[in-house]
């Protein structure tokens, strides 16, 4: 696994890897733990629907993995563990072979379902208590391009380089806030006389 690209994410190549993370318990804590920083078990429990001790196990199967790790701030006592993600993100590319297939297909799978509850959430929570500049900011768009693979990792790729300088910095503005984009590229099956 490397976290070598612009916005510091882990790439996850090892199929028992994304299988690992393709249990909701363990997305959510891997979530968490990007969001909000270090927590113990028993910090993370009530926000990943789990037990301190089921938590606790899910934490060290992660770090078994190099997702997770000992938070570098953490203290001695091993009662108080904290734990802390290995990366901002993380990411990872479909393998050619059926097993790693699979296991993509698992992990993106976990991901649709816990994504696709936060539109409207946001929705009915958060949009109607927003000052009227973060609500004219806020929006949704559904565009389709005709592009090739290779355009398509261009469009990417520029998208990365705007993004890489805000999450990659370190002092937030006074006036800043978290702003959650959710990004799908969808390429669509081909059919006969499509361009």
């Amino acid at each position: 696994m490397d976290s070598g690209n612009r916005l510091g994410d882990i790439e996850i190549t090892d199929p028992k890897a994304m299988r690992a993370l393709a249990h909701p318990v363990r997305l959510a804590i891997l979530e968490r733990l990007q969001r909000h920083g270090p927590a113990t078990a028993s910090q993370l429990s009530p926000h990943v629907g789990a037990t301190p001790s089921v938590t606790s196990w899910h934490l060290r199967h992660l770090a078994g993995f190099g997702l997770v790790r000992d938070a570098v701030e953490g203290g001695t006592d091993r009662r108080e563990r904290r734990w802390e993600a290995v990366a901002r993100g993380f990411r990872f590319e479909v393998p050619d072979d059926e097993d790693g297939t699979s296991a993509a297909r698992a992990l993106s799978w976990e991901m649709f379902a816990r994504a696709a509850e936060l539109p409207e959430r946001w929705a009915t929570e958060t949009e109607p208590a927003l000052e009227p500049a973060w609500r004219r900011l806020s929006g949704l768009a559904n565009t389709r391009v005709v592009v090739t693979a290779e355009e398509l990792a261009a469009i990417e790729d520029a998208v990365e380089a705007v993004l890489a300088p805000y999450v990659m910095r370190d002092e937030r503005p006074e006036d800043s806030r978290g702003v959650r984009l959710l990004r799908y590229m969808l390429p669509e099956a081909t059919e006969a006389g499509d361009a």
